[in-house]
Formats: C-alpha cells, sequence, structure tokens
C-alpha cells in the first residue's frame, strides 16, 4: 500500500457479416431512442441468476443472523431478470415490466423489418457496445453452473458472498471488457479533483485513481460502457456554497451547468437522458446535488456514501460505497488487530451525539456497563484506536446521515461491525451478504443491546471475525490500486448496474 496523498497531488464504423448475425437480435426499428433498466422492485442480478424469487428489504436482526441457507433471497440490489422501459427524446417516464431472459435476448426487441434489408445495416458503435455487455451476461448466467474459476490473486469463497461463482465471474468479466470514459470537460478544484484525507477521501481516491488509471478507462467514447461526471460535491461546498447561507442553488447550477456543457458537445447524455452515466459523491450533500438535474438524480447510477432508501436512493440503480477517514492519506498502521482471545471487551463506541439514532445509544448506555463500553467523549489517555481492537464488537451507530466511518474502521481493526440505523444500504451488498460477518440491530433493539451480544456463542463470532479478516481487503485502499480492493469494487458495483440498461437507438 502506497501514499495516497501523494497521489492526490499528481494531478470500425463496418463489421463483418457474421459478427452482425450475432447482433441481429440487439437492433430495433422503431422512431426513438429507450433504455431498460431493473425494476422498481429491485432484486440483484448477480443472486438472482441462482434464485427466482423477488427480494426483500435487508432485514433487522433482534439476534445474531446466522449465514443464510441457500434459498434466502439476497438485499436488495441493480440488476434483475425484469426490466423497466425509459422511453427517450421526450422524457415522459413510461414504466413496463417484461420478462428478460438473460441467457438470450429479452422477449421485448422486435423488428419489422425483412432480414434482407437488415443485412445492408451497418452496425453502430453502440449495438457493439451493447453486444460486448450481453456476452457478459451470459458469461455470468452460465458461472453459477460451472466449477470455479482459479485466480492467482484471491478467489472469493465462503458465506461472506452471496453467490461467490456468480460474483467472481462478474469480476473477470468487469476486467475483460469495462470501458469508462471520463469527461475532460471542467477545471479543479470542482472537476477532477477531490479530498483524500479526510472522512470525504473517496471522492478524491477515486476520482485520481480513475484519471490515471489505463485499464478501464478509454480515451475513446465509441467504446464506452459508461461515462463518468468527474465532479466533487466536496469542493463544491467549500468553494461555491456560501457559508450558512442555506442556499443551496449555486451548488444545483454548477452541476446543471456540467451536465449541459457534456450534453451539448457530445451525444451520450441525451442518447440514453443519462442511464450510462455515473456520479462518486461522499459528502452528505451528495444525494441533493445529484437532483439538481432531474435525469442525473433519476436515471443515471449515483455512487454514495449516504445511502438512505428514505433519501430516493435506488438500489436497482444506485451503488453505496464505503465511507473511510483516511486522516493522513494513508492506511499504515490502520489494519490489523490481535486474536479474539486478546480483545476483553464486548462492545465499544465512541462518538458525538447527533442525529437521531445515538441519543439513545448513550441515553441506555453510557457509562453503565464494563462490558458495553459507550462514551460521549473518551476519558484521558484513553486511544480510540486501541479501544477497537480490544473489542469483540464494535458500535456503528448512524450520525446525521445513516452511513458511519466505524463500519469500515472496525473490519480494519478486525472488529465485527454491529450496524445500527434504519434505511442504510451498506457497501456492495449486491455482492456481500453483511449477515455473516456483522450484527444488524434495529434501533427499537438498543435497549437490548448486551442480550443480543451475548446470545452469540463463542463458535459463531469466530466464524464471524475470521470473515471480518476475509472480506476487509474489499474495503482496503492502496495506491496503486489492487484487484478486490475498494476502488475495484466500487467499479464492480456500477459495472453490475451498467448490466441492467440496455440502450437502443436507430
Amino acid at each position: 500500500m502506497g501514499d495516497v496523498d501523494v497521489k492526490c497531488k499528481m494531478m470500425s464504423a463496418c463489421s463483418s457479416a457474421k459478427l452482425f448475425l450475432f447482433m441481429v437480435p440487439l437492433l430495433v426499428v422503431s422512431g426513438f431512442v429507450f433504455v431498460n433498466i431493473g425494476p422498481n422492485n429491485p432484486s440483484s442480478f448477480l443472486t438472482s441468476l441462482s434464485n427466482n424469487q423477488i427480494s426483500p428489504p435487508l432485514p433487522s436482526y433482534p439476534t445474531l443472523p446466522l449465514a443464510p441457507a441457500p434459498s434466502q433471497p439476497p438485499p436488495p440490489s441493480s440488476l434483475s431478470t425484469n426490466v423497466e422501459s425509459i422511453q427517450g427524446r421526450d422524457y415522459n417516464r413510461t414504466i413496463q415490466l417484461n420478462p428478460m431472459n438473460i441467457a438470450s435476448m429479452s422477449s421485448n426487441v422486435t423488428s419489422t423489418a425483412s432480414m434482407k434489408v437488415m443485412k445492408k445495416k451497418v452496425i453502430s458503435n453502440l449495438e457493439k457496445v451493447e453486444f460486448e455487455l450481453q456476452k457478459a451476461r451470459v458469461a455470468i448466467k452460465a458461472a453459477s453452473m460451472n466449477d470455479p474459476v482459479d485466480d492467482p490473486d484471491y478467489a472469493p469463497l465462503g458465506p461472506m458472498y452471496w453467490n461467490a461463482k456468480v460474483f467472481h465471474r462478474s469480476y473477470l468479466e468487469m476486467e475483460k471488457q469495462f470501458k469508462i470514459f471520463v469527461y475532460k470537460e471542467g477545471e479543479p478544484p470542482l472537476f477532477h479533483d477531490g479530498p483524500c484525507k479526510s472522512i470525504y477521501s473517496m471522492e478524491g481516491n477515486f476520482i485520481y485513481e480513475m484519471e490515471r488509471d489505463t485499464r478501464f478507462r478509454t480515451n475513446n467514447p465509441d467504446k464506452a460502457h459508461a461515462f463518468y461526471l468527474p465532479l466533487s460535491v466536496v469542493k463544491m461546498v467549500r468553494y461555491v456554497y456560501e457559508r450558512d447561507s442555506h442556499d443551496f442553488g449555486p451548488i444545483r447550477k454548477t452541476v446543471r451547468d456540467y451536465i449541459d456543457l457534456v450534453g451539448d458537445k457530445y451525444p451520450y447524455w441525451n442518447r440514453s437522458i443519462g442511464a450510462d452515466h455515473f456520479i462518486l459523491s461522499c459528502h452528505d450533500w451528495g444525494p441533493e446535488a445529484s437532483f439538481s438535474h432531474p435525469h442525473l438524480g433519476q436515471n443515471s447510477i449515483r455512487a454514495l456514501c449516504n445511502a438512505n432508501t428514505s433519501e430516493r436512493f435506488k438500489p436497482r440503480k444506485d451503488v453505496s460505497i464505503p465511507e473511510i477517514n483516511l486522516r493522513t492519506g494513508s492506511l499504515k498502521g490502520l489494519v490489523g488487530g490481535p486474536s479474539p482471545s486478546s480483545r476483553p471487551i464486548l462492545a465499544f463506541f465512541a462518538g458525538g451525539v447527533h442525529g437521531p439514532v445515538r441519543p439513545v445509544l448513550l441515553q441506555h448506555w453510557e457509562n453503565k456497563d464494563n462490558d458495553v463500553r459507550v462514551h460521549k467523549y473518551l476519558p484521558k489517555g484513553m486511544s480510540y484506536s486501541d479501544m477497537m481492537r480490544n473489542s469483540k464488537f464494535c458500535l456503528c451507530p448512524s450520525g446525521y446521515e445513516v452511513a458511519s466511518p466505524r463500519i469500515v474502521e472496525a473490519l480494519y481493526s478486525g472488529c465485527v461491525p454491529v450496524l445500527i440505523n434504519s434505511g442504510y444500504v451498506p457497501p456492495f451488498s449486491d455482492v456481500l451478504n453483511w449477515a455473516s460477518f456483522s450484527v444488524i440491530v434495529s434501533v427499537e433493539d438498543i435497549p437490548n443491546l448486551k442480550t443480543i451480544l451475548t446470545s452469540i456463542s463463542p463458535r459463531q463470532y469466530l466464524r464471524m471475525y475470521r470473515r471480518v479478516l476475509k472480506v476487509r481487503r474489499h474495503f482496503e485502499v492502496n495506491s496503486p490500486a489492487k484487484r478486490f480492493d475498494v476502488f475495484h469494487m466500487i467499479l464492480h458495483s456500477i459495472w453490475v448496474r451498467r448490466l441492467n440498461v440496455r440502450i437502443r437507438e436507430v
């Protein structure tokens, strides 16, 4: 792992007839462009391939959730076996749910042109891109029935994953095919820039890693599967928003003007009404900023730390990313901790009183139990990181917003996270089965925290501890990025959402 702070300072036309015959099912003869997106009732493509049930919302558990049986449905996510149509050009949103066969082309594709006429049609760059994505869908579908694939770096395995084989195949397909075009328009600090040393560090780290990437980034937008709008809400709050003005207008105008700029200069935004475009933000105001333009909020992929379903976060198309507080810009000294036998404290929390959840936690547990150590302020001479390393479970209640950097801090420390919130979609939950390596507690069950945690057997706790050590690689920040780390997991979540979008034109 290198120093992320150093990184922050750095700133065709035709195809063969054979290929065309494969492309014939993708062609549509109509008078408009439209996009297919996953249904309002979300489910995960990566898990629904082996499960035909529609997924319920991620539950809250009054007691420790054991690893689910194979028949247990996954939490809400992105790709699914249904599609939602968004009609283009006139921007009238019309929804129709049609079954989609992943192994073949979707049943709602029709053509009135004769084969003779179609053979003369030149295959567009968009159709080639969509054909590549369809091949990936087929390969991912087949993964659930094939043997696991050998991988020199890491082979996902275990109950931490909803479907390890499908995830691995999807990840490999992403590495093989996924191409992203980063719009070059815009000047720092509002664009192509971001923080790397704060609680919002993922904004800057992702932007800089994407800017220097050579594997996934393409300079040819005609070959891109997705388009990145490299804006930083953190920088807009700092340089555009007038402090204490309560006027969000300047930020909205900045976002709206940028989309209008790239929409006028390139055809790609208008072609898909923004459905193959994405933004990434870790600021609390990220969700609000995304609705500065109606199609950005409604259609585009939004990678957000503040993944709150009560604030219009849609797991079927949006991406939940981890909130990581890199105080020095580096992971040095943050990852690691003692074995379970050297963790004498049952549970620990220390933090400010803000938001609706923490006051309840402090009311019931502050300085009231030697096993459940809950503090508003740490006693003098006590180390926050040492307390996490000495605890079996780390309490992660929501603050003003649902996301908390304590979740990742717990994983780094080898401490089993206890998620206490409402409406939060944990990061990468389309792939990761959080119930297998964390405890999910409803706000109403805060008074029963000790009972819930002590009901977990030593054997089950050891399983969860080992899973935490395995899964934390997906949350580590590396410079340069490494396979399966947080940068690549964010990319994979965006890749999964892009697989659920089909763009068609004539």
